[in-house]
């Protein structure tokens, strides 16, 4: 056993793939397909790492995140982002008491364990600051008092890939922050039948003598699969999964290629490899393994990799591509 992993028994590996499928079939009755975004979801719960999906409007991904809340107990919020948007409304702020003249905190929706932030790219600087703190520090400054947020705190931000009008590109070191950013793609054609299929037989949901259709939100069950101690058995059972020295070294090998290469401005910062690890051993949990294998990182290199690298001006020109640099670097520690 390496310095790098304390011995788990098989029970607890067992225990959090039980969870993590449990959790898994719930969000499959309510979304159709997304399998892999669900993993991602899940790896990004049981490491405590921030995921950024990117995605075109549509593809269920506020559906998603919140069906995995619901199905865990967890306290979710979900705020969507406009250029006009104040630190205050996210973090909160400070408010005079009309009885006692006296300030009170009011806390912003950023107290939560499970925060959707739709459209991250949409905020102005000044809140893609108070984010930043959030993320990075897991607490905010109100008033001049700094207060931790709840434990545990994730943020999954969503991303229009196409849209400019009105956003701001996500600064590097924000970007950074994300353990990994997820690109969604249209569902198969058996899958969109599928979700067309559902939509006819939902009905209508009468309330107060009206009636509207009924949408997949409200297949979404208040009732949890599993609980906040269930998350945590799970989160530990990941920091005991062992990792090998010649897994260590290729993640070591790769994050330093991507810096190496004449390809590209700049590569990796040594969180990328940080991820890499964290999120391989959470990845070999859920398919019941207590160890990585060079499977996991292979699967989970794009995600990690991809936002934290940029393609140099005159190799884009030239028709060079990120994905295809980091396709080749993967070849070569193959």
């Amino acid at each position: 056993m390496s310095p790098h992993s304390h011995p788990v028994p098989p029970a607890a590996t067992k225990s959090a793939q039980e969870f993590v499928g449990a959790v898994r079939e719930r969000v499959a009755k309510v979304v159709v397909g997304q399998d892999v975004v669900v993993e991602r979801v899940m790896i990004a719960m049981l490491t405590g790492g921030h995921l950024l999906l990117q995605g075109m409007p549509g593809l269920a991904k506020t559906l998603l995140v919140n069906t995995v809340a619901k199905a865990i107990n967890l306290d979710f919020k979900r705020i969507q982002f406009t250029v006009d948007m104040l630190p205050s409304d996210i973090i909160g702020s400070e408010v005079i008491d009309q009885k006692t003249g006296d300030f009170r905190i009011h806390k912003g929706p950023v107290f939560t364990n499970l925060l959707l932030a739709d459209e991250i790219n949409r905020a102005a600087p000044k809140v893609q600051g108070a984010m930043l703190e959030a993320m990075q520090e897991r607490k905010v400054t109100i008033g001049g008092q700094s207060m931790k947020l709840p434990t545990p705190f994730l943020v999954i931000a969503t991303q229009n890939p196409v849209e400019n009008s009105g956003t701001f590109e996500l600064p590097e070191a924000q970007l950074d922050r994300f353990m990994l950013l997820h690109r969604l793609g249209y569902p198969d054609r058996d899958e969109e039948q599928l979700i067309l299929q559902r939509q006819l037989g939902m009905g209508l949901r009468h309330e107060g003598g009206g009636a509207v259709p009924r949408s997949a939100f409200d297949m979404i069950e208040d009732s949890s699969v599993g609980t906040l101690t269930d998350l945590v058995a799970a989160m530990e059972a990941v920091q005991a999964v062992h990792v090998s020295e010649v897994i260590l070294k290729h993640c070591v090998e790769l994050v330093r290629r991507t810096r190496e290469s004449k390809l590209l401005d700049f590569g990796c910062s040594p969180r990328a490899g940080l991820a890499l690890v964290n999120a391989a051993r959470a990845r070999a949990v859920i398919r019941g393994r207590d160890f990585v294998t060079p499977e996991d990182l292979f699967d989970l290199a794009e995600d990690v990799v991809l936002h934290r690298i940029r393609i140099s001006y005159e190799s884009s020109a030239a028709g060079h591509t990120g994905k295809a640099v980091l396709e080749s670097i993967l070849t070569g520690l193959g």
